[in-house]
């Protein structure tokens, strides 16, 4: 008969922590697609948008405060006090049974009008992710990486163009040699 797991002795795996950073990475690179491709104020992350919206501005209405400095420039320190972190564990445990991998772990980036880096980009919950990113998208927070992603994705799409022609130059050239 199995034991029952009890979470407070368990171990940390060194696999099952590498398969959390991959999941957390490659979430990450899916949310800048979508930053690349969809304008954020029409950008959906959940069926629940409006709520969480309504619930962050009523659960943390200091970071809703325009200039929005909070939501630009997220402060771990803050996120990660002690008052902090009851405040977020409150806030994210109201959708446990709403939002699907509600306390998965995400990669955000500290800095709204910039890419995923490795200064960039700090560790959160599912959840603070879904809130604070829907918040700056309907806020038009994130209209600068989106900028910034199309730019990249149109740099990265040109260098293809050049590599293939440079590689179909060099296949004439090798057939005229023959």
């Amino acid at each position: 008969m199995a034991t029952k797991f009890d979470p407070q002795n368990a171990q940390n795996l060194v696999e099952i922590e590498k398969q959390f950073a991959v999941k957390a990475v490659e979430h990450a690179q899916v949310y800048w697609n979508l930053l690349e491709k969809v304008p954020p104020k029409e950008l959906r992350l959940t069926k629940l948008d409006d709520e969480i919206f309504d619930d962050l501005s009523k659960s943390f209405p200091e970071i809703m405060q325009e200039p929005y400095e909070k939501l630009i420039k997220l402060d771990e320190d803050w996120m990660k006090s002690p008052d902090g972190k009851e405040r977020w564990r409150k806030f994210i445990e109201a959708y446990e049974k709403k939002v699907k991998d509600y306390n998965f772990g995400s990669l955000i980036r500290t800095d709204a009008k910039e890419e995923y880096g490795e200064i960039n980009t700090i560790f959160v919950t599912r959840m603070q992710f879904y809130a604070i990113e829907i918040a700056r998208n309907r806020l038009g927070l994130n209209d600068e990486a989106h900028e910034l992603a199309k730019r990249e994705a149109a740099k990265e799409q040109a260098k293809k163009e050049k590599e293939e022609k440079q590689r179909e130059k060099e296949e004439r050239l090798r057939k005229k040699k023959k």
